[in-house]
Protein backbone atom coordinates (compact mmCIF):
# COMPACT_ATOMS: atom_id res chain seq x y z
CA UNK A 1 0.00 0.00 0.00
CA UNK A 2 1.36 3.42 -0.96
CA UNK A 3 1.31 5.82 2.01
CA UNK A 4 2.93 8.70 0.14
CA UNK A 5 0.92 11.91 0.31
CA UNK A 6 -0.18 13.26 -3.03
CA UNK A 7 0.51 16.86 -3.97
CA UNK A 8 -1.43 18.82 -6.62
CA UNK A 9 -4.50 16.59 -6.25
CA UNK A 10 -7.97 18.13 -6.00
CA UNK A 11 -8.41 19.46 -2.49
CA UNK A 12 -11.13 18.54 -0.05
CA UNK A 13 -13.84 21.02 0.84
CA UNK A 14 -12.62 21.14 4.45
CA UNK A 15 -9.09 22.06 3.31
CA UNK A 16 -10.47 24.83 1.07
CA UNK A 17 -12.65 26.08 3.93
CA UNK A 18 -9.66 26.14 6.28
CA UNK A 19 -7.61 28.04 3.69
CA UNK A 20 -10.40 30.61 3.38
CA UNK A 21 -10.44 30.99 7.16
CA UNK A 22 -6.66 31.53 7.20
CA UNK A 23 -6.97 34.21 4.49
CA UNK A 24 -9.59 36.02 6.55
CA UNK A 25 -7.42 35.87 9.69
CA UNK A 26 -3.96 36.50 8.26
CA UNK A 27 -1.04 37.54 10.43
CA UNK A 28 0.50 41.00 10.25
CA UNK A 29 3.47 39.69 8.25
CA UNK A 30 1.21 37.79 5.82
CA UNK A 31 -0.88 40.93 5.31
CA UNK A 32 2.18 43.08 4.64
CA UNK A 33 3.63 40.67 2.10
CA UNK A 34 0.24 40.03 0.47
CA UNK A 35 -0.23 43.78 -0.01
CA UNK A 36 2.82 43.64 -2.32
CA UNK A 37 2.29 40.25 -3.99
CA UNK A 38 -1.40 40.55 -4.81
CA UNK A 39 -2.69 41.59 -8.24
CA UNK A 40 0.58 40.77 -10.05
CA UNK A 41 2.24 43.89 -8.60
CA UNK A 42 5.68 42.26 -8.23
CA UNK A 43 7.32 41.60 -11.58
CA UNK A 44 3.96 40.57 -13.06
CA UNK A 45 3.93 37.36 -10.99
CA UNK A 46 0.54 36.01 -9.97
CA UNK A 47 0.41 34.74 -6.40
CA UNK A 48 -2.34 33.13 -4.37
CA UNK A 49 -2.43 33.46 -0.60
CA UNK A 50 -3.13 30.68 1.92
CA UNK A 51 -3.58 28.31 -0.96
CA UNK A 52 -4.30 24.59 -0.62
CA UNK A 53 -1.81 22.33 -2.35
CA UNK A 54 -3.19 19.06 -1.09
CA UNK A 55 -2.58 17.98 1.60
CA UNK A 56 -1.12 21.33 2.71
CA UNK A 57 -2.01 25.00 2.82
CA UNK A 58 0.92 27.19 1.79
CA UNK A 59 1.28 30.87 2.69
CA UNK A 60 1.75 32.01 -0.93
CA UNK A 61 1.97 30.14 -4.23
CA UNK A 62 2.98 31.24 -7.72
CA UNK A 63 1.77 28.47 -10.02
CA UNK A 64 3.46 29.74 -13.18
CA UNK A 65 6.84 29.40 -11.48
CA UNK A 66 5.92 26.52 -9.10
CA UNK A 67 7.12 28.67 -6.22
CA UNK A 68 5.90 28.49 -2.63
CA UNK A 69 6.71 31.34 -0.25
CA UNK A 70 6.47 30.59 3.47
CA UNK A 71 6.71 33.02 6.37
CA UNK A 72 8.24 31.41 9.44
CA UNK A 73 7.75 32.65 12.97
CA UNK A 74 5.41 32.17 15.84
CA UNK A 75 4.00 28.66 15.63
CA UNK A 76 6.45 27.71 12.85
CA UNK A 77 9.21 27.77 15.44
CA UNK A 78 7.49 24.85 17.17
CA UNK A 79 6.88 22.89 13.96
CA UNK A 80 10.33 23.12 12.37
CA UNK A 81 10.66 19.40 11.55
CA UNK A 82 7.10 19.23 10.19
CA UNK A 83 7.75 22.29 8.01
CA UNK A 84 10.93 20.74 6.61
CA UNK A 85 9.19 17.46 5.84
CA UNK A 86 6.39 19.37 4.11
CA UNK A 87 8.98 21.34 2.13
CA UNK A 88 10.75 18.17 1.00
CA UNK A 89 7.46 16.69 -0.19
CA UNK A 90 6.54 19.83 -2.13
CA UNK A 91 10.02 19.87 -3.69
CA UNK A 92 9.69 16.25 -4.84
CA UNK A 93 6.63 17.42 -6.79
CA UNK A 94 8.50 20.21 -8.55
CA UNK A 95 7.79 23.13 -6.22
CA UNK A 96 10.54 25.44 -5.02
CA UNK A 97 10.01 26.58 -1.44
CA UNK A 98 11.58 29.74 -0.06
CA UNK A 99 11.22 30.91 3.52
CA UNK A 100 11.34 34.28 5.23
CA UNK A 101 11.12 35.16 8.89
CA UNK A 102 8.18 37.06 10.30
CA UNK A 103 10.62 39.67 11.58
CA UNK A 104 12.21 40.09 8.14
CA UNK A 105 8.85 40.58 6.46
CA UNK A 106 7.66 43.06 9.07
CA UNK A 107 10.94 45.01 8.99
CA UNK A 108 11.18 45.32 5.19
CA UNK A 109 8.47 43.63 3.11
CA UNK A 110 9.81 45.17 -0.10
CA UNK A 111 13.20 43.53 0.48
CA UNK A 112 11.37 40.21 0.73
CA UNK A 113 9.51 40.94 -2.52
CA UNK A 114 12.84 41.75 -4.18
CA UNK A 115 14.31 38.48 -2.87
CA UNK A 116 11.35 36.55 -4.29
CA UNK A 117 11.89 38.08 -7.74
CA UNK A 118 15.62 37.43 -7.46
CA UNK A 119 15.03 33.77 -6.56
CA UNK A 120 13.20 33.42 -9.88
CA UNK A 121 15.88 35.32 -11.79
CA UNK A 122 13.40 37.96 -12.88
CA UNK A 123 14.03 41.70 -12.61
CA UNK A 124 12.22 43.30 -9.70
CA UNK A 125 9.50 45.64 -10.80
CA UNK A 126 6.67 46.93 -8.64
CA UNK A 127 3.49 48.13 -10.32
CA UNK A 128 0.94 49.29 -7.75
CA UNK A 129 -2.55 48.08 -8.42
CA UNK A 130 -5.19 50.63 -9.16
CA UNK A 131 -7.25 51.36 -6.06
CA UNK A 132 -10.62 49.75 -5.59
CA UNK A 133 -13.53 52.08 -5.87
CA UNK A 134 -11.46 54.90 -7.27
CA UNK A 135 -12.99 56.76 -10.12
CA UNK A 136 -10.97 56.85 -13.30
CA UNK A 137 -9.16 60.13 -13.81
CA UNK A 138 -11.03 62.37 -16.16
CA UNK A 139 -10.04 65.54 -17.91
CA UNK A 140 -11.19 68.74 -16.22
CA UNK A 141 -14.13 70.43 -17.93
Amino acid sequence: MNNEKKVDQPTSQSLRDHARELRQNKTKSEGLLWSLLRAEQVSGLKFRQQYPIDPFIVDFACFAEKLVVEIDGGYHDETYEEDRARQRLLETHGWTVIRFSTEGVEKDPEAVARAIASSLNVPYEFKPRSGRGQRPKTKPR
